[in-house]
């Protein structure tokens, strides 16, 4: 046999191999083995689950302003830590007010606590997303429960990827693993900019399916939960709680004095306003935050 022959009867044999990995599921990950850790990060390129030993983020205690949502958002995560029921939740809203800090500090707090199962984060980018269903595989199964986190969800003109996540949210056949929960944040609460969907809606043959196609994805967060830009009483009790928190030294008014003048020169009140204020005082102060 020539080695030319050999050479393409080898290619044959990894196109076939190839061929019977997709047929049955992608078989690569069969075998995969949780670690011990409770944070990963997914690379969708190679295909695997970089642990996080340390994740940033910040106590529950700490998230002040948005106690409805979170309320919202602790007691679904928590129904699906003890194996209930849960929706899969789409965070949306105003930059800056704790959207995934939210989804880390409940995370922590729910993994803290006992009677619950164990529960594992996981954060894909969204460049990744295609390769969700090839993620769902490996950790449907697993002793574990995992909530797939995408932080800051959002599709441009000409992106085909919401279609895989759509699939994997609802209605797809394989669709979503019974121990998987999906957690999104945006700033938009469809997911896509208003002159995308302007655009399918003013170009499309059949405008009303056109449209439909897109913001259809969003429907298919059980839990919707809007974060609203901060008004000043609120933003104000941020920066006490979060001085509070850090035993800052400095005195009410003169807080509240910086907390103003600070909110200004960013033109905008939020937890993260407000937490950049604090890190500045506690360097003043000689801390660490």
């Amino acid at each position: 046999m020539s080695v030319k022959t050999k050479d393409n009867l080898g290619r044959i044999a990894d196109a076939l191999e190839t061929i019977a990995r997709a047929m049955t599921g992608d078989d690569t990950h069969r075998d995969y083995v949780l670690g011990a850790a409770n944070a990963y990060h997914w690379q969708g390129e190679d295909g695997t689950m970089l642990p996080v030993n340390k994740v940033s983020r910040v106590p529950l205690a700490m998230l002040r302003g948005i106690d409805h949502v979170r309320d919202l958002l602790l007691a679904n995560t928590e129904q699906f830590a003890r194996g209930h029921g849960a929706n899969n939740a789409l965070l949306w809203g105003a930059r800056g007010m704790g959207k995934s800090s939210l989804v880390k500090a409940i995370h922590a707090d729910i993994e803290a606590r006992d009677g619950f199962e164990r529960l594992v984060l996981v954060e894909i980018a969204r460049e990744d997303l295609e390769t969700l269903p090839a993620l769902m595989r490996m950790i449907s199964g697993q002793p574990a429960r995992f909530i797939v986190f995408c932080d800051d969800l959002s599709f441009d003109s000409g992106e085909t990827s919401y279609k895989s996540l759509k699939t994997i949210l609802d209605g797809g056949l394989e669709g979503r693993p019974d121990n998987v929960l999906f957690y999104a944040t945006s700033n938009r609460r469809h997911l896509m900019p208003r002159d995308m969907i302007d655009n399918e809606r003013s170009t499309a043959i059949n405008p009303g399916e056109a449209v439909e196609e897109k913001v259809s994805l969003s429907d298919r967060f059980g839990l919707w939960l809007g974060f609203h830009n901060s008004d000043q009483d609120n933003y104000l009790a941020m920066v006490s709680g979060y001085a509070d928190y850090y035993g800052l030294g400095i005195d009410r008014e003169t807080l509240r004095a910086r907390a103003i003048e600070w909110a200004a020169t960013r033109g905008a009140r939020s937890g993260r306003v407000a937490i950049q204020l604090v890190r500045t005082l506690a360097g003043e102060e000689g801390k660490v935050v």
